[in-house]
């Protein structure tokens, strides 16, 4: 048993010298405080470690956060979040707020109000005065995150990327194919990172030369793909097939090709990531790393019902497997 008094509501109130009710209209995300008196709570509350207890009746929704909603990964998440939650007699609301990054600090106000019994965040991480605030509410909340990293004692749910980029291109070496191009996805996004350390890991172990000028840094999405494809196939030592780190980037390596006037897979091996239900819909279709989206938001899903209850929280990353689909974009090099 811990030799400190819990901390309460009248302490906080006590020593910011406001009334306990001032507090409670900032812990429930009211905007009739003053900014000031808002920031001097929210830094007492954090230095206390203020920790809210569980309602008694708490609300039968999950809230998920994500910042873009036309990203085709997004949608496989929010379908397995959608069935766990409605197999537990939770419904689910959504929030649009932020950049890939992070969410943008408006959003907890708003959630605040609507006190979901846990949140799952799509993004690469969350900012330590976001996750101050939900854990002084008591408001249990998990990280989706296939595309980085999160701040260690943050509960997550990602996958292998580095694993499934080692598959997709040791694939196209066993195909035969010696120049092989990788378009991962933005600098800044650890899933990229991971993704290219998984190709140059199986060229490395191939023993097959990487020219820098192969290796590019897109989007994720159709343009970045094709824009980077174009320049690619038009050198006079063109790689034969492409890893590319999405497969909205695949499509977009697929169409530059076609427009170049080259056939895929003839005279192209083409190798994307996610496996979202356009790459069978591709013609051809897709040759891809499967991730398991709609599994990585049902297990978030799990945690944060788990947490809801009243459960202890487990801070380490959950990694799920990916594999390797092969389809009909990848061929034998030609000799």
């Amino acid at each position: 048993m811990s030799d400190h008094p819990r901390v309460t509501l009248a302490m906080i109130a006590a020593e910011a010298g406001v009334s306990k009710a001032t507090v409670s209209k900032v812990l429930n995300g009211r905007t009739d405080v003053s900014a000031g008196t808002r920031s001097r709570l929210e830094r007492l509350l954090q230095t206390h470690g203020y920790r809210r207890r569980p309602a008694a009746s708490p609300s039968r929704t999950i809230e998920v956060v994500l910042s873009d909603l036309d990203a085709g990964w997004s949608l496989e998440v929010i379908g397995g979040i959608e069935r766990t939650a409605h197999k537990a007699g939770f419904s689910v609301i959504l929030t649009v707020s932020g950049d890939r990054h992070a969410p943008a600090d408006g959003w907890l106000d708003g959630a605040l109000l609507r006190r979901p019994a846990g949140v799952v965040l799509m993004f690469a991480d969350l900012p330590r005065e976001q996750r101050e605030k939900l854990r002084a509410r008591g408001m249990p909340f998990v990280i989706v995150a296939p595309s980085g990293d999160p701040s260690p004692g943050v509960p997550s749910v990602g996958s292998a990327n580095r694993d499934g980029a080692f598959a997709a291109t040791r694939h196209l070496i066993e195909l035969g194919h010696r120049r092989i191009a990788a378009i991962t996805g933005p600098r800044d996004m650890m899933c990229s990172i991971a993704r290219l350390e998984g190709y140059r890991e199986a060229m490395a172990a191939a023993r097959l030369p990487v020219d820098p000028e192969w290796v590019r840094f897109g989007t994720f999405l159709p343009a970045g793909g094709e824009v980077h494809a174009r320049e690619l196939l038009a050198r006079r030592d063109r790689p034969t097939a492409v890893f590319a780190g999405s497969d909205l980037q695949a499509l977009g390596v697929i169409a530059a090709a076609t427009a170049t006037g080259l056939a895929v897979p003839t005279d192209l091996s083409v190798v994307g990531y996610d496996d979202i239900a356009l790459s069978r819909w591709m013609s051809p279709q897709l040759t891809t790393v499967h991730q398991p989206l709609a599994r990585m938001g049902a297990e978030a899903t799990r945690i944060v019902l788990h947490l809801a209850e009243g459960g202890v929280a487990d801070s380490r990353r959950i990694e799920l497997p990916a594999r390797l689909v092969v389809r009909g974009s990848s061929a034998p090099a030609a000799a």
